[in-house]
């Protein structure tokens, strides 16, 4: 089954001569999503530098959608029209091991690290359950697979060219192609956005509660300090959500407590980010809720001058 995919792996990560240089680890991973109903299907496709995608994958027009100008990194126009045309391949023959309807998902990709040490994988997963993993050379059935990846792996690691070419591809080509990507958006990658922050309540958990929530926006790179602190005591109570990325490639997150109502009295939300310098943002409550009153009184001010000019001018 994922000999019908390598075609695709190829062409995603295309050789190099770069040399590793990085301190920190780089990594690049792809990821395939197929929807088979009956004789119809859907292919969903991403790539990923790290926790910053970089590509994706339009079904409506089968072309790629480079989310950034340094996205094409070291490929050339022909290495991504002939990607383009993969993505746009037939792959029912995949109903060999499972019937309609059915979801085929892969990642495929390498992890880098300073020096010349590298993790590279490819794992796919039938039903969101996985189904088979490439490892050492071998073609590995995950437990979960059964009896299908057993047969599936069986047959893979017959076609001894097919595996020699997954593993130059995974081994040699993957990490050269990660490293001129990281190259081109290397200015991106370094860059240092700081992040917006602000307050606001959430539904209260109960009678005589208040949820307190911190929102911290627009910020890169990722790792952010976020806490609820009374002075200097960190709250144990905070709960921080997820990090969601925005659409500009930034990153949101939110941090919440809940609070009896006459305990709000002395907390603030503390925000520690590298672009800020060694600098905290803090925000108060109190702070917060008279310039919410400030404005409204300003509106109510602005709304009733206009009013007033209305019935003047009537």
């Amino acid at each position: 089954m994922l000999c019908l995919l390598l075609p695709l792996a190829a062409a995603l990560f295309p050789g190099g001569d770069s040399e590793v240089g990085f301190g920190e680890p780089v990594s690049y991973h792809a990821i395939r999503t197929s929807s088979f109903h009956n004789h119809s299907w859907v292919h969903q496709g991403s790539g990923w530098l790290g926790e910053l995608q970089t590509h994706c994958w339009n079904s409506s027009s089968g072309t790629f959608t480079f989310l950034y100008p340094w996205s094409r990194g070291n490929f050339s126009d022909k290495e991504w029209m002939d990607l383009e045309r993969v993505l746009g391949t037939n792959f029912h023959k995949v109903q060999e091991f499972y019937t309609y309807p059915f979801d085929l998902q892969i990642t495929i990709g390498c992890e880098l690290h300073s020096g010349k040490n590298f993790l590279s994988f490819l794992q796919g997963a039938i039903q969101g359950y996985d189904f088979l993993s490439f490892q050492n050379k071998t073609w590995l059935p995950s437990p979960k697979g059964g009896r299908k990846a057993q047969k599936a792996c069986k047959q893979l690691n017959l076609r001894q060219g097919n595996t020699q070419r997954v593993h130059r591809l995974l081994s040699d080509t993957c990490p050269h192609f990660t490293l001129g990507l990281h190259d081109a958006g290397k200015a991106h990658l370094q860059q240092q956005v700081k992040p917006q922050a602000w307050l606001s309540s959430g539904p209260s958990l109960g009678p005589g509660h208040l949820l307190l929530v911190c929102h911290i926006s627009g910020f890169y790179p990722k790792p952010v300090w976020v806490m609820w602190m009374r002075g200097e005591q960190e709250q144990l109570g905070t709960q921080r959500g997820d990090f969601l990325p925005n659409a500009d490639g930034m990153w949101y997150l939110r941090a919440t407590l809940d609070v009896a109502a006459g305990e709000a009295a002395g907390l603030s939300c503390r925000v520690k980010h590298s672009s800020l310098g060694g600098q905290s943002l803090v925000l108060s409550p109190h702070s917060s809720l008279g310039l919410i009153l400030l404005a409204v009184i300003v509106a109510l001010a602005l709304l009733t001058g206009l009013g007033v000019w209305f019935m003047k001018r009537w």
